[in-house]
């Protein structure tokens, strides 16, 4: 398994596509395919029968996947995006620091 630069929950910034200049938060990463669901982008329409849960059915919106490679981190301190290092703090625990700032990613 690869390891990729984007966790659940990191605010990241949509640099090619259809939706490209547009933020969000990764709802969702898919490992194994390299591809992370961000919260509002890359929205597809999917036809639904009705069930229990949705006892209309009908047409919904939802968030369809995307490539990583496509995503990058925004920088806390700035709000721009950035690449990521991956260095040892003081606990000699790997953190996620922003190239830009050299700020801490949580």
């Amino acid at each position: 398994m690869s390891k990729l630069h984007i966790k659940k929950n990191d605010t990241v910034y949509v640099l090619a596509g259809e939706d490209k200049g547009k933020t969000g938060k990764v709802l969702k990463v898919l490992v194994d395919k390299n591809r992370a669901i961000v919260e509002g982008v890359n929205m597809v329409s999917k036809s639904t029968k009705p069930s229990a849960k949705n006892p209309q059915g009908g047409i919904i919106k939802q968030e369809a996947s995307i490539h990583v490679s496509n995503l990058s981190l925004i920088d806390p301190k700035s709000g721009k995006p950035t690449r990521i290092a991956i260095k040892k703090n003081d606990e000699g625990k790997k953190v996620r620091i922003a190239k830009k700032s050299g700020e801490e990613i949580k």
